[in-house]
């Protein structure tokens, strides 16, 4: 018997079966039936809206549904975690299930398959889809399906996030939300979005000093414990024992917080594991014309054309001495940076974090750019 959710099973021992018993057990098996039939016809609506719209075919836009996603260095190829925002005001009942296909953009032109997707990341699924009704006609590196109930936050919206791996290269990712069948009674037609995205996945093996993106949070909460392997899809922004909720947006309120996260890779280290970075966080206004004229200029990156230096913070530096001499990003640990702004001192407007991380061993700067706004 398969079913989107975990079953448990208890044995019991019957020397005799009566008649009324018999009856229990058989209304039993058709209310299971009836069950894994609806998961079954699930399964066959969100996949047949994917395949549309891997099709170009009109697909549903019954809420608004958007898609944010990072990009991390894992063991095999990239790790991506992604945030669906879903305004839940349109839904109606807080139950979804969620639907990923990704498709390299290289692939040969072949029909869409009908097969059961497997779970996010490979992990042993805990909900199925009836097996599949044709063979496989093509094999997407990325065919997940998941149920999800959705936690309402201000303005009505809810948050999902999960992760996946991929190799480096071009995507086009499907990602369908439609509204779960409610036991007894409707959504007579379900709601549904699907939202496509193209994605770039970039190569973090061997290419000189690097970052993964950089994370705009709305918080960063220290765990109290290191979490299992396979609880990461469903908890992708945990980084180490700290786990990241990232921003809905890039415009903040006065009285709010910018906090930026990112991951250093590949910084030149000795054969004594010797490494030191250094990483400088500038802030440019933008919209406000050129420099001033008299200001004499420092060490700080250029302006752009329109912005006008604003300030910046103190530089913050990684070598053993900081981190401990058992740390060596050589073996693969990443330098995890960061760096928490309050935005009081910043008036509305718009503006640039340009952030240098510089290795001071190679002598080497690279440049990572983060366009934000502060709201009144």
């Amino acid at each position: 018997m398969c079913g989107w959710g975990s079953i448990r099973v208890r044995p019991v021992c019957l020397l005799i079966v009566s008649l009324a018993a018999a009856g229990v057990v058989h209304g039993q098996q058709a209310q299971e039936t009836a069950a894994e039939q609806t998961q079954r016809l699930e399964g066959e609506a969100i996949l047949s809206l994917a395949n549309a719209a891997l099709e170009g075919k009109p697909v549903p836009a019954d809420f608004q549904l958007q898609w944010q996603n990072e990009f991390l260095k894992a063991q095999q190829g990239t790790f991506i975690p992604f945030t669906l925002t879903i305004d839940a005001s349109r839904l109606t009942r807080p139950a979804v299930l969620v639907y990923v296909r990704a498709v390299r953009r290289d692939r040969a032109a072949v029909p869409p398959r009908r097969e059961r997707p497997r779970t996010v990341a490979g992990r042993p699924p805990r909900e199925r889809l009836e097996p599949p009704q044709e063979p496989a006609a093509e094999e997407f590196p990325v065919d997940a399906i998941f149920p999800a109930e959705l936690q309402l936050e201000p303005g009505q919206r809810a948050r999902v996030s999960r992760g996946f791996s991929l190799s480096p290269g071009s995507y086009d990712v499907f990602v369908v939300v439609r509204e779960r069948f409610a036991p007894g009674n409707g959504p007579l037609v379900p709601k549904a979005a699907v939202v496509t995205r193209q994605l770039n996945v970039p190569d973090f093996v061997g290419s000189g000093l690097t970052t993964s993106s950089i994370i705009l949070a709305d918080r960063l909460e220290t765990l109290s414990r290191s979490i299992e392997p396979d609880e990461l899809p469903e908890r992708p922004y945990v980084i180490g024992r700290n786990e990241v909720t990232p921003a809905v947006d890039r415009t903040f309120r006065r009285n709010e917080e910018l906090i930026v996260v990112f991951l250093i890779y590949n910084p030149f280290v000795t054969s004594e594991k010797k490494f030191d970075l250094q990483v400088e966080y500038h802030f440019f206004r933008r919209g406000i014309g050129p420099a001033d004229p008299g200001r004499i200029p420092g060490t700080e990156p250029p302006a752009q054309e329109g912005e006008r230096y604003f300030n910046h913070t103190d530089p913050q530096r990684f070598n053993p001495a900081i981190l401990g001499s058992q740390f060596d990003p050589g073996s693969g640990h990443p330098v995890m940076a960061g760096q928490g702004v309050p935005m009081s001192a910043f008036d509305p407007g718009e503006y640039r974090l340009a952030i240098r991380i510089t290795d001071l061993l190679a002598e080497k700067s690279i440049m990572r750019d983060v366009h934000f706004t502060v709201g009144s």
